[in-house]
């Protein structure tokens, strides 16, 4: 499922590739169909990201929200476009390039009211100005293990499973700590991980772990297979332990026991 990195950077994308042009919208599967009508041939203003949604904010305050969930999937297109082919959901045709989007959990036409409300259940987002005192003040009062928290959209926005993973353990923290058991020094260590691995993923376009010094190369050029310490590997990177893995959350969580003094 991507991340909080990946849809600000999708918000990026897209509005270089759309924005300030009437944009044609179709829905080839069909399931979209009555909501692309309302849009299509609107002038698209902007596209937002909030954590892990997506918002195509058009003139006449129609507003496209997309959730990609699990499966959801962009492509990007010239234009026109060529004919359709698989489930398309949604078809975003511009002058010079298209997007046809597949595959999503949410996709459909929303006015600013049900925007707003759809963001206020959201907690803050680090990529979009979120404080850092309101991330700490929805952790640590809740008696919930903070592996879990992390996965909690209400709680802070964007962090998904290798997020969660990544940083709990350059934060060298067990993720079975509860909330209002966690240290200010073990949260500003949280805090700055996350921060970090944020932005380089907002950068690049992927989430990437390790830095250019651990990884002897620049980030843009670090192989798919080693952007991660501990998310998919077998042995951690600082001790050689074997790397476990935990539920926390109903999902499976990777860490090193030993780095981060998990006793479970």
């Amino acid at each position: 499922m991507p991340e909080g990195h990946k849809t600000h950077f999708l918000a990026r994308q897209h509005y270089d590739l759309l924005g300030g042009e009437a944009v044609k919208l179709t829905s080839p599967q069909g399931r979209f169909r009555a909501d692309a009508r309302q849009v299509s041939g609107r002038f698209l203003e902007s596209v937002r990201a909030s954590g892990k949604h997506l918002f195509y904010e058009f003139e006449g305050d129609a507003i496209v929200h997309v959730h990609l969930g699990r499966y959801g999937k962009f492509r990007q297109r010239e234009s026109p476009p060529p004919k359709p082919v698989g489930q398309i959901r949604m078809r975003m045709v511009g002058s010079n390039a298209s997007l046809d989007l597949t595959g999503p959990t949410t996709c459909r036409v929303i006015d600013s009211e049900l925007q707003k409300e759809v963001i206020e259940r959201l907690g803050p987002d680090p990529l979009a100005g979120g404080k850092k005192s309101d991330v700490w003040k929805n952790m640590t009062k809740s008696g919930k293990p903070i592996g879990a928290l992390l996965l909690d959209q209400s709680v802070v926005a964007g962090v998904g499973n290798i997020f969660r993973a990544e940083i709990l353990f350059e934060a060298g923290l067990d993720p079975h700590i509860a909330g209002s058991d966690l240290s200010q020094d073990s949260f500003d260590l949280l805090w700055k991980s996350l921060k970090r691995m944020m932005a380089v993923g907002l950068k690049h376009g992927r989430i990437i772990a390790v830095t250019a010094e651990e990884a002897g190369m620049p980030l843009a050029k670090i192989p798919e297979e080693q952007r991660f310490r501990v998310y998919g590997q077998t042995e951690c990177p600082q001790c050689e332990h074997p790397i476990s893995t935990v539920e926390v959350a109903a999902r499976r969580l990777y860490l090193c026991k030993h780095c981060q003094g998990c006793r479970c």
